[in-house]
Order: C-alpha cells, then structure tokens, then sequence
C-alpha cells in the first residue's frame, strides 16, 4: 500500500502527537483529515504545515465523544475523499474532567474518560470500515502502562478506557482481517509536546530529568514525529501482515524493571 494519494483522518489531529502523525503521514504523500474538537486555528495551522510538505488537508470539527458527532465528521470526510485508507484514532478528550483517584472518581467522570476513548474508537471504527477498500489500515493510541499499572491513581478513568480500547483493537482486527483491513494501537511513551504539557512545570521537569537518568534506555522523551514514524510503518504495505498488536514506540522505557534501581540495572 504505497502511501503516495491516500486518504487519512486523524482525530485529535492539530496539535501534539496527532499533528507529528499528520505530518509525517503528509511527508509520505498522503491527504489529512485534520480533526479537531475547540481550537480552529490549530487545525488550520497544522493543514497550513501537510501542504508545506507537499501535500493537502482540510479541518474537520468533532467532538469524538459524541457518536453523531463522529458520523458526521466521517460523512464530511467521504464528501471530501469520497473514500478513506488511514484512520487514527489519537484525540485524548479532556483529561483533568476525569482526573481523579479510584475513591473519588464519579461515574460521570468515568464515562467522560470511556467514551472519547473506548467509545469513540468503537464508532470510528465502524465508521471507518464502511469507507476503506481493502487493505486500509486502523490505527490507536494508547497508553500501555496506564493499562498494565494502578500506580497512577488518578489515572484510573484513562487506564480503564485505554484497556478497552485495546480490546476492540483486538476484536476489530479479526473482525476486518478477511479484508486486510489492519488494526493495531501504539503506545507511545512519556512524550513532548503532548498532554505533558499540561502539568505543573516542577512534574514535567521532574519526568524529563527521570528519564533521561536511564529510565527510559535512549535517555530522552519521545516526540511526535517519533509516533508519526511508527504509524507510518503499520500503515505501510510491507506491514500487511501485523495486526491486532500493541505496538510500543517508547525508547525502550517499558523495558525497564521497576523494582530494582537503575545503578544495578546497569549492571
């Protein structure tokens, strides 16, 4: 599947991981759906960058947590590509609505969590098989430790959400494999320009310097031009026969054994 004239919608697409995925995707020849849920202007700057790469996009305005708003983001996208060849899934939703510990978390605020993530995947997906052809690719991104660990306890909506995201990642590429539709999740590690960001400057601070300790092996956070590097790939032909999988682009962090310091780690 050169990628050379394909049609990709990323979602969550304007800034941060999404906008390195759009990018690197445009650097490859393909055309972006850029969506975004409040910041216009981020959007329009992220199409402003696809086409200074050589190739086109457009906006589309979504709130994924909302199925109708997700069915009409996708009939927007088959007006304007008439079909689709790449969909990620990458847009996050409001994180500090559903921040909250295990003992204080509401199911309001659980839900917010499920359905920009879980749900939301659920429907695009859908969505997105009716318009790929065959050998279209689906691609999540999750968050691997938030699945795996409980450490994080305000964490507990997004982990939850993320682990059934990978779920329905799972489901949906037996359910399309007949079509060699694959379907696959990232999981990036703690990464610049992201929800990072968002936290006190002492935490970001204090993330950076753990891992570049070692704690993350190539010493440094990923970026995401990183992330769009290892969507590239799943969505390249000689990736047809992946699927299904959970796919760590992290510097190696997820390698690490925490119960033992670094010092004898090292060896």
């Amino acid at each position: 599947m050169p990628l050379q004239g394909k049609h990709a919608l990323i979602t969550g697409g304007s800034r941060g991981i999404g906008r390195g995925i759009a990018l690197k995707l445009a650097e490859e020849g393909v055309k972006v759906a850029i969506n975004y849920r409040q910041n216009e202007a981020a959007a329009n700057d992220t199409v402003m960058k696809v086409r200074e790469r050589g190739s086109d996009g457009l906006t589309v305005q979504a709130d994924v947590s909302r199925p109708e708003d997700i069915r009409r983001m996708f009939n927007q996208v088959k007006a304007a590509f008439g079909s689709l060849d790449i969909f990620v899934s990458n847009a996050l939703g409001e994180i500090f609505t559903y921040y909250r510990p295990p003992l204080g978390i509401t199911p309001e605020q659980w839900d917010k969590a499920v359905d920009s993530q879980a749900k939301a995947f659920l429907v695009g997906a859908q969505e997105a098989a009716q318009l790929m052809g065959n050998d279209g690719r689906i691609v999540a991104i999750t968050y691997r430790p938030a699945v795996l660990t409980a450490g994080w306890q305000p964490y507990i909506a997004q982990g939850s959400a993320k682990a059934a995201l990978e779920s329905l990642v799972r489901y949906f590429a037996v359910a399309l494999a007949s079509r060699g539709i694959t379907v696959n999740a990232i999981s990036p590690g703690v990464t610049e320009d992201s929800v990072l960001n968002s936290f006190p400057q002492d935490a970001q601070d204090g993330l950076r310097a753990w891992h570049r300790a070692g704690w993350t092996p190539m010493r440094r956070l990923g970026t995401p031009a990183d992330v769009g590097n290892a969507v590239a790939l799943l969505c390249s032909e000689e990736a047809g026969w992946i699927t299904g999988q959970v796919i760590a682009a992290d510097g190696g962090s997820s390698l690490m054994n925490p119960d033992f310091p670094l010092e004898i780690q090292r060896g």
